[in-house]
């Protein structure tokens, strides 16, 4: 049974306008990864409940109304979501700590943000006109910005608040009903985070939640009624979705992750570099999509880096991320512990040396030293490493690394390190990426206007400023015809 301090209240579905009890799943608990103690029954949605979501989110959507008057009134829904996410920062944090395996002093800070996020997006719905009007001689054409239609929102286990909170109210500001469905190893931030947007009183059927594994995130994703689905996670559940979105050309947007390269230019400066690589690596236990993976350095760098980043690693606290002073967490699961463990393995077999100088706590928990493992044949070295694990190769010149980097795209983030700033981004810009950071691994947006498509693997669409008009609106457009238009 679960311990009183580390229990998370069973999940719970929100289904037409109620909440209700869900399946549980025979002998499957979801644990604590500090110490593999349970910390709730593993849930599941039965088919049932599923289609009364499905039904409900057809029967509410309606273009509606996007007049000033009707954008504000929603507004001011989100501005009060965001005033109760702020009496529950702390529950967050802690659920997300207890489930991701984040260490909490990182949590808070990302539970924090989240009215930040949620405020931000009311700001857009005030001051985005959802209809324009076109230049068209006189006379009378509009662009209207329209609600795709019912949303699935698919999300992960890494971000297990943030995430839901972002695709959330960006679907609930553009109009589109929204069922979610959390990861099944982390659904307990996401019900904080419903909670807050129920109690804040939005409209019959803007926002359900079910919960379960791949076979309810595959019936939701298929069903003719959803318009559009929005999914961070694998590759292979990503595909999966690709594939069945097809069949009625539904609108996508995929986030899927990938192994990020990172150059170490020949001018780079070592401690930069290291600093950068060691940040990105353990941000998040590394556990974050668009960390650093493949690190390719010139040669004449290598071994200095890779001392740099052992010494670092070395000094890191691994811990319990319940503890204040821990910068290293557990994995999130046991799934992907093994998956971790099996990819390190597979660098081993490619011939590379594994480096893991972290001392590990004396804890029953998935914990891992953050590794380094150098020396294998980086066009070899292409798997998706999502934790504190960084391979490194040594390559002859920065053609060499930008040519081995692109032969393998990750197409989602990568990053540049080196001295002349100018050379940096000129090389940054010719990675097959969405985004390239230049001599450090922060998770902020670079800047205001920040925005990246989904290169290649790394899935379909992208995300920037304005989700909500960008991503789940379509443009629509009525007006008066003309008989002296030239066809």
């Amino acid at each position: 049974m679960p311990n009183a301090e580390t229990a998370i209240p069973q999940p719970v579905n929100y289904i037409a306008d109620s909440w209700s009890e869900c399946a549980t799943v025979p002998d499957a608990w979801n644990i604590d990864p500090n110490t593999r103690e349970p910390l709730h029954r593993m849930v599941t949605t039965v088919p049932g409940d599923l289609e009364r979501a499905l039904r409900h989110a057809e029967r509410v959507y309606e273009v509606g109304r996007w007049d000033e008057d009707a954008r504000r009134r929603r507004a001011d829904v989100l501005e009060r979501v965001a005033a109760i996410i702020e009496t529950r920062t702390e529950d967050i944090a802690r659920t997300d700590s207890l489930t991701s395996g984040t260490p909490i002093s990182v949590t808070r800070k990302v539970a924090a943000f989240l009215p930040a996020r949620i405020r931000s997006t009311a700001a857009d719905l005030v001051n985005i006109p959802r209809v324009k009007s076109l230049a068209a001689g006189g006379r009378d054409v509009r662009l209207y910005k329209v609600p795709w239609g019912p949303a699935a929102i698919l999300t992960p286990w890494n971000g297990p608040s943030f995430i839901p909170a972002a695709k959330v109210v960006s679907a609930v500001a553009a109009g589109c009903p929204v069922v979610l469905k959390p990861s099944e190893h982390a659904p307990g931030s996401a019900q904080i985070i419903v909670e807050c947007f129920v109690e804040a009183g939005l409209a019959s059927g803007a926002l359900q939640l079910v919960h379960g594994g791949g076979d309810v995130g595959a019936a939701l994703t298929s069903d003719p009624r959803i318009k559009i689905v929005s999914f961070t996670g694998g590759p292979g559940a990503g595909r999966a979705i690709a594939r069945s979105a097809a069949e009625d050309f539904k609108v996508l947007q995929l986030e899927l992750g990938g192994n990020n390269p990172a150059l170490v230019l020949e001018d780079a400066d070592v401690d930069v570099a290291a600093d950068g690589i060691f940040d990105g690596m353990t941000k998040l236990n590394g556990q974050w999509c668009e960390g650093p993976g493949k690190v390719l350095v010139h040669r004449s760098l290598a071994e200095a880096l890779r001392e740099a980043l052992t010494e670092r690693i070395a000094k890191v606290v691994v811990g319990h991320s319940l503890d204040d002073d821990v910068e290293i967490g557990p994995i999130s699961n046991a799934p992907h512990f093994e998956t971790l463990q099996r990819r390190v393995d597979g660098l081993r077999d490619l011939g590379a040396t594994i480096h893991r100088p972290a001392r590990l706590p004396d804890l029953d928990g998935f914990f891992l030293s953050p590794t380094i493992a150098a020396g294998a044949d980086p066009a070899k070295a292409t798997a998706e490493l999502f934790g504190p694990v960084v391979s490194l190769h040594a390559v002859d010149s920065d053609e060499q690394a930008l040519r081995v980097a692109n032969a393998n795209p990750s197409g989602l983030d990568a990053y540049v390190f080196g001295t002349d700033t100018d050379r940096a981004i000129e090389i940054g810009s010719r990675l097959l990426s969405g985004e390239v950071r230049v001599n450090g691994a922060k998770l902020a947006d670079l800047g205001d206007d920040s925005a990246q498509s989904f290169w290649g693997p790394a899935g379909i669409g992208g995300h920037g400023p304005a989700e909500s008009v960008r991503v789940f609106c379509g443009d629509r457009v009525v007006g008066v015809d003309s008989p002296d238009l030239p066809l």
